[in-house]
């Protein structure tokens, strides 16, 4: 029987066409820019977000991790959503390895920072504080799509107080599906981008860090100070590349599945939504959840235990399967409690 995990959309497996791909890509040393297929991932993703370069990165929280080393120094300060990933669930790794202090923002019900509450902790130019160098967005967050003229409001903040701008955009094509945009209104902003290409894209492994030639630069020798030199890596660049030809148009189906679950989701007794679907993600709470959550990994229905549920869909989950949870969770509050 198949499984049906909705845990989140980095448990994708690559496909026989993806995989295929990989066994024909053309490799070299990419410590010496020599890999082929990691520079034309490389030079394919800077062009696709309007910038100038780019860097081919093991995973999302290096190449997060990258950005803000390069764009603060030690001491420095950034500014981030309290529920970001790049404060929240990434370790620690700014202030552990690149000793730069985090300064969080509580978000707001949308996925934005209120600008004003921004301003408010940007550090004055005295000795005592540290210096605020870097504003830190994450789109989507929580499923949620910053709206393009938010992100306006927001440059002008970073351009009057001479402050860097980066983007983790894990899930940017989904909001860029979801606005119906080309992908460069979203990033045409920010000095860096980091776009993940296992999280709905399919690829196994693999983040893309997308700035200047100068901040990409700069980024590369920290790359390497991380220890995030791969040699050989185009099997894994064409994984990359394949997934930015193949994989930006189907996450509509994605995004369809969502909201196909959480109509289905409404008209169960025992379930609470929390907000509306924008893209690949629903969020609900659940009467005797653990007791539901048990019920479902019997049928190979995988989700996690959270106070808030949090489902996440991928191109392993079709509407069939989509049906197949509705109907369990419906068996499930008829015969279990």
């Amino acid at each position: 029987m198949k499984t049906i995990d909705l845990r989140s959309d980095t448990v994708t497996k690559p496909t026989a066409a993806m995989k295929q791909t990989m066994f024909e890509a053309d490799v070299g040393d990419d410590v010496y820019g020599e890999d082929p297929t990691v520079n034309f991932l490389e030079n394919k993703a800077a062009d696709l977000l309007g910038k100038e370069a780019a860097l081919f990165c093991a995973s999302g929280t290096q190449s997060n991790l990258i950005a803000l080393m390069a764009h603060c120094e030690r001491g420095d300060e950034y500014i981030v959503g309290q529920d970001a990933h790049t404060y929240k669930y990434e370790a620690g790794g700014a202030a552990v390895l690149g000793s730069i202090q985090p300064q969080p923002v509580s978000l707001e019900a949308d996925g934005t920072l209120d600008l004003e509450a921004v301003r408010n902790v940007i550090k004055p130019d005295d000795f005592h504080f540290a210096q605020t160098k870097l504003l830190c967005l994450e789109n989507t967050i929580g499923g949620k799509v910053l709206p393009l003229a938010y992100i306006a409001q927001a440059k002008k903040l970073v351009d009057e107080h001479h402050l860097a701008f980066h983007l983790d955009g894990a899930r940017l094509f989904n909001a860029m599906i979801s606005q119906g945009v080309d992908v460069k209104e979203i990033t045409m902003p920010f000095d860096s981008i980091s776009i993940c290409l296992s999280k709905g894209l399919g690829a196994p492994i693999g983040s893309v860090l997308v700035a200047n030639s100068a901040i990409i630069a700069k980024a590369r020798r920290i790359r390497k100070i991380l220890g995030g030199g791969m040699r050989q890596a185009g099997m894994l660049a064409a994984a990359g590349i394949y997934a930015l030809d193949n994989n930006l148009q189907r996450l509509n189906d994605d995004h369809a599945n969502a909201k196909l679950l959480e109509q289905g989701f409404s008209a169960i007794e025992g379930i609470t939504l929390h907000g509306r679907a924008q893209t690949n993600m629903v969020f609900f709470s659940a009467e005797k959840q653990k007791q539901l959550v048990d019920f479902l990994a019997e049928k190979n229905i995988i989700i996690s235990n959270r106070k808030v549920i949090r489902l996440v869909f991928h191109l392993d989950v079709t509407a069939d399967d989509v049906q197949k949870v509705i109907a369990a969770v419906n068996e499930f509050y008829r015969t279990k409690v």
